[in-house]
C-alpha cells in the first residue's frame, strides 16, 4: 500500500496528540479492553443461546446481550451488582454454588474453567464496565452503514467559515473554525496571553520543562515580529522536545522495559533491548522523520534495504515486540501485536474480531486471522542483535559499573540485616505457626479453611504466607515412611486423641527425649517435660528454634517481594 502522506512526526503529533486529554482515561480503556477480550466472548459463546434477543426462548427473563439487560437481571433478581461479586447471581450460578442444578450456568454442562470465572469476578469488582449500549443486535457488521460513518469517509477540504474577527484572533484558517464555533455558542476568545505566560506555556508544551529566567527575559525583550516563531523553532531543536513528545507515542506503542509477567522466563523478566526502541522514537522526533517512514520502519524495518547499512533502524521493530509476553502464550502475544498495530496506526480496535465480526466497524474475523497469519509466520531474532555502540567505548561506562556495584553491595547488606531480623521474629513464634497448621487440619470452623486460613493467621498476628508454608511443609510428614528427626515428634503428638492427650503426652515426651532417631536438640528440649496440650509442645519447639539465630549465622534466601522462601536449616551445624 502506497503511503501518500509525508507529514513529519512533529507536525502530525502536535495536531493529533494535543487533544489526547479529552480522550477516555487509560484505566477506562483498559477496563473496556478487558471486557472485550475476557467477558464478551464468554457471554456470546456460552450465554446468548438462552439469554439474548436472538434466542428462541429467553430463559429466566434474563438478557445478557446488552448492558441494560445484565444490570436489570431476570426473574431471580440482579444478575450483576457492580463492585459486589458476592451479590451477583451471574457469578454464583457460574460457580455452581446452588444445589439446584437448574441454577447452574451453563446448564447441563461442566462448570466453566476457574480462570474464566476469575475473569468474571475481576470484571464485577472493577464495576462491570460494559460498552454494549442500545438494543441487542447480532454480532455482524453492515458494510453500507459503515461507509456512512465519518471515520471511513474520504478526507475532504471543508470551506473555511467566514467570521467577524474584531480582535485579531484569526492567525490561520484553523482559527476561523475555532472562532465560528465560539460565536455559535455565544462565547468569545480569551484575552491574549502576555509574553511571560506565553513562553511558559509553549516551553512546558514542547519540552515538559519550565523556561529559565534568562530565557524568559530574552523573549520578553525580543520585540521582533517573529519572536514567538523563533522561540518555537528553538524549542523544537532541543533534545528535550523529542523526549517530551516521544512519551506520547510510547504510550500508543504500550512501551515497557519488562515483560509484564512475574514469572516470565523465570529468571529474566526484563526486555533488555527495549530501551533501544525508546531511543529510536526520541531520535525520530528530534530528526523530524517523515511520518510514513516512521511507520514503515516500525512494522518492517527488517525488510528495508537501508537497514543493512544502518542496523540501528532495527530498533524500530520494538513497536511490535516491546509488549507483554503473556507467560509465553503465543496466541496472546500475537493478539497483543495485532491490537497495537490496528489500534495504534488505524484507530480501530480490531482485536475484538478474534471472536466475532465487528458489529459496526468493517472488520470481519477473516481479516483478524489474516493478520494473525502474518505475525504467526514471523520470528524474533534470537539472540537479539546489539544495535547500539559498545558501552565500553563510553568513558562514563566504568563509572556506571562502579556505582552499580556500590548499590548492589548496600542492597546485599540491607537484605542480610533485614532477613536476620525477620528470621529472628519468625522463629520466636515457631510453635504458633506449627499449631496454626495443625488446627487448620482438625477444626470445624470454616473461617480457618481455604482462603480464610490466611485471615485466621493474620488475626493471631502471624504472617499468612508463612502459616500456609508451615502447613505445606509439616502436613506431608504425617504420611512419610521415615519419621523426620526434627518434626517427627510433633507429628506423633498431633496423633494423640484430644481426650487422652494430657494423660499420654508425658510418656511420649520421655520417649522422644530418649530416642536416637530424634535430633539431639529436640530430644534435649523434651527431657523432663510434661506437656498438657499441643500448645505446650509448640512452646517447647519455640524454645529450640528461637535460639538458632544466636548459634548459627543463618542467611536465608529472601524472595523478590521480601518474603523468606526457604527455611531449611542445617541442624547438624548446631552444637
Amino acid at each position: 500500500m502506497k503511503i501518500a502522506s509525508t507529514l513529519s512526526i512533529s507536525s502530525l503529533l502536535l495536531a493529533a496528540l494535543a487533544g489526547a486529554a479529552s480522550a477516555a482515561a487509560p484505566s477506562d480503556l483498559a477496563q473496556l479492553d478487558f471486557f472485550e477480550k475476557k467477558i464478551r466472548p464468554v457471554l456470546a459463546g456460552q450465554c446468548y443461546e438462552c439469554h439474548s434477543a436472538t434466542a428462541k426462548k429467553v430463559k429466566g427473563g434474563l438478557l445478557l446481550d446488552t448492558r441494560d439487560g445484565v444490570m436489570k437481571g431476570g426473574d431471580s433478581g440482579n444478575a450483576v451488582v457492580p463492585g459486589k461479586p458476592q451479590k451477583s447471581l451471574l457469578l454464583s450460578t457460574m460457580k455452581h454454588e446452588d444445589p439446584d442444578e437448574d441454577l447452574h450456568m451453563p446448564p447441563k454442562k461442566d462448570k466453566l474453567p476457574d480462570e474464566v470465572i476469575a475473569d468474571f469476578e475481576t470484571w464485577i469488582k472493577m464495576g462491570a464496565p460494559d460498552p454494549r449500549d442500545g438494543k441487542a443486535t447480532r454480532l455482524s457488521w453492515d458494510a453500507e452503514a459503515a461507509k456512512k460513518h465519518w471515520a471511513f469517509k474520504p478526507i475532504s477540504k471543508p470551506a473555511v467559515p467566514q467570521v467577524a474577527d474584531k480582535t485579531g484572533f484569526v492567525q490561520s484558517p484553523i482559527d476561523n473554525f475555532v472562532l465560528a464555533k465560539l460565536t455559535e455558542k455565544g462565547l468569545t476568545p480569551s484575552p491574549k496571553a502576555d509574553k511571560h505566560a506565553l513562553i511558559r506555556r509553549v516551553t512546558y508544551d514542547l519540552t515538559g520543562l519550565p523556561p529559565t529566567p534568562e530565557q524568559v527575559d530574552a523573549f520578553v525583550a525580543d520585540n521582533s515580529p517573529k519572536a514567538f516563531e523563533n522561540l518555537v523553532d528553538r524549542l523544537l531543536a532541543t533534545p528535550q522536545y523529542g523526549e517530551r513528545w516521544a512519551r506520547h507515542w510510547l504510550d500508543v506503542a504500550r512501551y515497557a522495559d519488562t515483560t509484564g509477567d512475574r514469572q516470565a522466563n523465570k529468571s529474566q523478566p526484563l526486555l533488555p533491548h527495549a530501551w533501544t526502541y525508546r531511543d529510536y522514537v526520541i531520535d525520530a522526533m528530534n530528526k523530524d522523520l517523515p511520518y510514513d517512514q516512521f511507520i514503515l520502519e516500525q512494522i518492517a524495518a527488517d525488510r528495508l534495504p537501508e537497514s543493512k547499512q544502518e542496523p540501528k533502524r532495527l530498533a524500530a521493530l520494538g513497536f511490535i515486540t516491546a509488549g507483554k509476553t503473556f507467560m509465553g502464550n503465543q496466541t496472546e502475544i500475537i493478539d497483543d501485536r495485532i491490537d497495537v498495530v490496528t489500534k495504534g496506526l488505524m484507530g480501530l480496535t480490531a482485536a475484538c474480531a478474534r471472536c466475532h465480526d465487528h458489529k459496526f466497524d468493517p472488520i470481519p474475523t477473516k481479516d483478524y486471522y489474516s493478520l494473525y497469519g502474518v505475525f504467526n509466520s514471523s520470528e524474533m531474532q534470537d539472540p537479539l542483535p546489539l544495535i547500539v555502540d559498545k558501552p565500553e567505548a563510553n568513558p562514563r561506562y566504568q563509572d556506571f559499573l562502579a556505582e552499580i556495584a556500590k548499590v548492589d553491595k548496600e542492597l546485599g547488606l540491607f537484605t542480610d540485616k533485614e532477613a536476620a531480623r525477620r528470621l529472628t521474629g519468625i522463629l520466636a513464634k515457631a510453635g504458633d505457626y506449627m499449631l496454626m497448621a495443625q488446627e487448620s487440619e482438625t477444626t470445624t470452623d470454616t473461617k480457618k479453611k481455604g482462603n480464610n486460613f490466611r485471615l485466621a493467621a493474620r488475626e493471631r498476628g502471624l504472617d499468612a504466607e508463612l502459616s500456609a508454608m508451615a502447613l505445606s511443609k509439616i502436613k506431608p510428614l504425617a504420611k512419610a515412611g521415615k519419621p523426620d528427626p526434627v518434626f517427627g515428634p510433633w507429628v506423633s503428638f498431633t496423633k494423640l486423641p484430644p481426650a487422652e492427650f494430657t494423660a499420654k503426652a508425658p510418656a511420649l515426651a520421655a520417649e522422644v527425649s530418649a530416642s536416637k532417631d530424634v535430633h539431639p536438640l529436640i530430644a534435649k528440649a523434651f527431657a523432663g517435660k510434661q506437656p498438657a496440650s499441643l500448645k505446650d509442645v509448640g512452646e517447647i519447639y519455640t524454645s529450640v528454634l528461637a535460639e538458632l539465630p544466636k548459634q548459627m549465622k543463618l542467611k536465608p534466601y529472601v524472595g523478590g517481594n521480601g518474603s523468606i522462601r526457604n527455611n531449611n536449616f542445617d541442624f547438624e551445624k548446631v552444637k
